[in-house]
């Protein structure tokens, strides 16, 4: 899978920012890449810091970019930038102290086309790499929702599950009058279509089976009634991709029983792409199947935004950077 990630990044050359640039798992990372010639890392942080920690660590980060925020001298039209970008919900003052940490700094790199991809969260948490993407980078253009994926490696076998990291649950979001202005079904059914774009982008023909409880109307409640909704909605909005559901795990995965409970079904018993219908029920699946089933699991992949952000496990280690960095990059 690395060996075809790195070539797309030599054919196209990209950037990446390191919102944490003195942390030794990021320095290493950069350090390989910066050998590897096929990605430019940019590290955030204090220079004579970035540079002492990479000294002491034994990294070789001669000639990378460090950008400190306190000093750097694009500092006005940054802030220009990120308060037309806020319409009025933060000042001019707000937005320099925020351009002052090193996740919104990265975030308005990446938006002001200075670099192409971030990668953060080695020190802090989710929804501080989420937030400044979301108030900067912003949705792309048709999404409603920021949602995430996993790539599962076993061997040549490739999976795909989703949301596993961002989406709570699927409730109806509603104007101040009470209106439904994106039911809950169409929120999944957009998490099915995007995982199947992340799955596509790592070679991946996906499959996607809609999950739950229930194989097609077998069970009742409106856990099933959701998946149902959402997969005759994902069905319209990608019609060249393959959408099943809603079925159970079983049917999902085994021929035997998924063309016995779902006769015809060209995802019925061969899905490769799972989609789960909240956040525990996907966080709890894709870790069975690293712990119990020997798959490698990359991610969170988050989807829906402008530009490729990702999230770092506070528990990760360098070779999890390196591979995340290779895999945000190439989103791009």
């Amino acid at each position: 899978m690395f060996e075809n990630l790195i070539e797309i990044l030599k054919a196209n050359p990209r950037k990446i920012v390191y919102t944490e640039g003195t942390d030794a798992r990021i320095l290493e990372s950069a350090a390989r890449l910066k050998a590897g010639g096929f990605l430019t890392p940019v590290l955030v942080g204090n220079v004579e810091d970035v540079k002492a920690a990479a000294q002491k660590g034994g990294f070789d980060i001669e000639g990378l970019e460090i950008i400190d925020p306190l000093t750097y001298d694009k500092m006005d039209e940054m802030v220009e930038t990120m308060v037309a970008l806020r319409k009025g919900k933060q000042t001019a003052e707000e937005c320099r102290a925020l351009l002052q940490k090193s996740n919104y700094f990265g975030t308005m790199l990446v938006k002001m086309g200075l670099a192409d991809a971030l990668l953060g969260g080695a020190t802090y948490s989710t929804a501080d790499t989420v937030r400044p993407a979301l108030q900067i980078v912003k949705t792309r253009k048709g999404a409603n929702l920021v949602s995430s994926s996993f790539i599962l490696v076993r061997g040549d076998e490739m999976l795909a599950m989703g949301d596993c990291a961002i989406n709570i649950s699927y409730e109806d979001r509603k104007d101040k009058e009470g209106n439904v202005v994106l039911s809950a079904a169409q929120q999944l059914a957009e998490v099915a279509v995007e995982t199947a774009k992340t799955a596509k982008v790592f070679g991946m023909d996906p499959k996607v089976a809609m999950l739950s409880y229930s194989t097609k109307g077998s069970g009742k409640g409106p856990g099933p009634d959701l998946v149902r909704e959402a997969t005759a909605i994902a069905k319209e909005m990608a019609p060249d991709v393959a959408i099943d559901g809603e079925m159970q795990f079983d049917a999902a995965v085994s021929p035997v029983v998924g063309q016995l409970k779902f006769p015809g079904s060209k995802v019925a018993g061969y899905a490769n792409t799972f989609i789960f219908p909240e956040i525990q029920s996907g966080n709890i699946g894709y870790k069975i199947a690293q712990r119990l089933g020997g798959f490698a699991a990359y991610g969170p992949i988050l989807q829906g935004l402008n530009a490729p952000i990702n999230d770092l496990s506070r528990g990760c280690d360098a070779e999890e950077v390196y591979q995340m960095s290779i895999i945000t990059a190439a989103l791009a």
